[in-house]
């Protein structure tokens, strides 16, 4: 079975400027691929020309098989999109424009339905301009979502949602994602890539710096753990065998995995010096994973 979104050396250019420079990524239907980068990376410009709002200057991007330029009738019909540039008309209200929409689907989702899981009913009648940055953003997804679409792609969905807002949104992309629907995501919210994401691409300058499962992307074993007191290194380290790094301000790093033995002269190192164990995780946070490999591919350009 093909891929539903499938993206083939991809290269975009702006005069002189390569914006996209050789991308390249597949997501499956029932999948989530969460595309990560800082400003000015080439992820918007490589959502735009996926949804066909843009031509290619080489390679190839398809949705379910299809071109999105010579085929973009038959793609806005089962694709849902979410992009920073966009809006509403500004008297329209949330409701007014989920109706006006749905209008156009065969199976539309139910506008109440919508409106109760994006929590927009107290707004539904409060015209677009006078909508907080968040309830835009809200209605703006609820648009992506009237269609049933077969496949989703967002640009930022949580920009300027607060964090409850949050909550409600990973729900529902987890629930499209339960029902079959393929989702691209670009974001700046680490914390939602490290929670919705069955894989994650980074892209920096234009092209991919990596690729793959969250697991995949935080490398070798390392115990990061943080105390209330200073720590003996050197004592330490003979007991994880492997050198103790104090990182400065009670946090300290050791190439180690997390087994219960490691774990436990952790905890005991801590308790006999009178302090206490703050917090302690067994691998890189995404963030620590996704500025490195930035900065790695940046130092080979």
């Amino acid at each position: 079975m093909s891929h539903a979104v499938s993206i083939d050396s991809l290269h975009v250019r702006f005069g002189a400027v390569a914006a996209v420079a050789g991308v390249s990524f597949d997501v499956d239907f029932g999948e989530i691929v969460t595309v990560l980068g800082p400003n000015g990376a080439g992820k918007t410009t490589t959502v735009e020309t996926l949804l066909g709002f843009r031509r290619p200057d080489a390679g190839t991007v398809r949705l379910m098989g299809l071109d999105p330029v010579s085929a973009h009738r038959e793609v806005v019909t089962r694709v849902g999109a979410l992009l920073q540039r966009g809006g509403v008309w500004s008297p329209m209200n949330p409701r007014d424009v989920l109706r006006l929409t749905s209008s156009y689907y065969a199976a539309p989702r139910d506008v109440n339905e919508l409106l109760d899981a994006l929590d927009l009913q107290r707004c539904a009648t409060t015209p677009w301009r006078r909508l907080s940055g968040g309830e835009q953003q809200r209605t703006l997804l609820a648009l992506a979502l009237l269609g049933r679409p077969r496949v989703l792609v967002l640009d930022e969905p949580t920009s300027a949602v607060d964090p409850e807002g949050h909550a409600s949104i990973r729900a529902l992309l987890d629930a499209e994602r339960q029902r079959g629907c393929a989702l691209v995501i670009t974001t700046h919210e680490l914390a939602d890539a490290e929670v919705l994401a069955d894989r994650i691409v980074i892209i920096n300058d234009g092209a991919v710096a990596a690729a793959g499962t969250l697991a995949e992307l935080a490398g070798d074993p390392v115990l990061v753990f943080e105390s209330t007191v200073d720590l003996d290194t050197v004592a330490l380290s003979a007991l994880l065998g492997a050198p103790v790094v104090d990182e400065g301000h009670g946090r300290y790093r050791c190439a180690v995995g997390n087994t219960p033995a490691n774990v436990s002269a952790v905890t005991n190192a801590i308790s006999e010096r009178g302090g206490q164990l703050m917090s302690l995780r067994s691998r890189a946070s995404l963030e620590e994973t996704y500025l490195a490999l930035v900065e790695q591919h940046r130092s080979r350009s």
